[in-house]
Parts: C-alpha cells; structure tokens; sequence
C-alpha cells in the first residue's frame, strides 16, 4: 500500500489537476439522475442526518434539470423512505434505532420529502422511491433508461461517499458513460467526499465542473 501525508482533498485536487486517465466522455444522449435530494438530507439545522458541502449545489442541480427538460431528455430525482415498521429497510437498518435512523424515514414524512428548493416538474420528471444505497437497486430504473436509449448518466446529490457513489458504480457496471458535476454533490464530512471524487475519478466516473455538463447540455442536438 503507497503511504502519503496528503489529505483526501489534496488527493483528488493532484489528479484533478493533473488527470492520470482519459475521460470517458458525453455520449449521444444523456439522463439526469438526482439522488435524495429530500430534506433528511438537504435540511441542515432542521435535521442532524443533513449537510452541505457547496451551497449552491441545489441552485446548480436546477439549472441542469432545466438544460435537460429543453433537450427532452430524463430527470430524475429518487428518495429514500420506509414502511412504519422498517423492515423494508432490511440488515441495513438493524445498526442503529434512533429518530435519525435511516429506517425511521418514514414515507410521506418530511425527512422523506424532497427539497422544496429543488425544481420538480411533476408532469415530466421520473420520482424514484428507493431504499436502498444505489438508484438502480430493485428500482425500474435501468429499464427507463434502456427504453429512453440513453448511454451517459449524469450523477448529482447525496452523499458522495453513499449513495452517489453506488450509483456510480452500478452506472459504469451496466455500461453507461457516467458524470459526476462536483459541485452537485455533497457529503457529511470532508474526508470521504473528497476521497471518493478522487476514487470516482480513477475508476468509475468523470468528474467535471457543472459548467462543463451545462454547456454539454446547451449544444447538445437529440439523437435520433
């Protein structure tokens, strides 16, 4: 194992600074997919589980939401929530019991709602309940995306070191081009979200600033 004394951020802002790998790259057409965005997450004072890494992240996450909807390609936005009892939570909620527990998100709740600073259209945007950490786990989502023949996948949200992270990987292992804006994910702590951009970055994702993906979108012609 290589030992360094550099910090997960210093890490990631080497390679970012001087890339090791070649992108992956946009391909011909892209989805949007916002991970828990609900307010367990995003509230921060009102709930202790919340944070915030960049405080515009949501504002950016809009911004690429409405780049996506003017090209007709898919948002979506996902939430995690639970039965009364649960035990749809399975092992992974055996750890801890607590109101902060993930399992103790209960559906129609308000942990469990998403921001209302996130700009959903609700006649067009794809709401994907799940429960566990990836969006593509027991979710129809692979599917959506097969049928809306998209090839690039588009990752913002929480947390990185989480459920963007698995994402990630379970993008990249379906065979989907994927992207992750750095501005448009967060995490609790500093370490683990900076040492999962830089594992994303080596391995599974290409991790931009969203003004690239932005500009991506804005010259962006659908394929046929």
């Amino acid at each position: 194992m290589e030992r360094s004394d550099k910090t997960a951020r210093e890490l990631y802002q080497a390679i970012k600074e001087n890339p090791t790998r070649k992108r992956f790259g946009f391909g011909r057409r892209p989805a949007l997919i916002n991970i828990d965005l609900q307010n367990s997450y995003t509230s921060v004072g009102e709930f202790s589980t919340a944070y915030e890494t960049d405080p515009k992240q949501l504002d950016y996450v809009n911004a690429l939401a409405d780049a996506f909807r003017a090209k007709h390609c898919p948002v979506v936005w996902t939430y995690v929530a639970y039965m009364d009892s649960g035990e749809d939570c399975g092992v992974w909620g055996t750890r801890t019991d607590t109101p902060d527990s993930l399992q103790n998100i209960k559906a129609d709740s308000r942990r469990a709602a998403l921001d209302d600073r996130c700009d959903v259209d609700r006649a067009r945007d794809i709401v994907m309940h799940k429960r566990m950490a990836s969006a593509f786990f027991e979710t129809n989502l692979a599917s959506l995306l097969t049928y809306h023949r998209i090839d690039t996948v588009i990752v913002t949200g929480g947390s990185t070191s989480g459920c963007v992270r698995a994402t990630v990987v379970d993008s990249l292992s379906r065979g989907f081009r994927t992207v992750v804006p750095e501005e448009c994910v967060a995490d609790k702590h500093e370490s683990p979200h900076f040492a999962n951009l830089y594992d994303m970055a080596l391995k599974y994702a290409d991790i931009l600033p969203v003004a690239e993906v932005v500009a991506f979108m804005e010259q962006y012609k659908p394929a046929n």
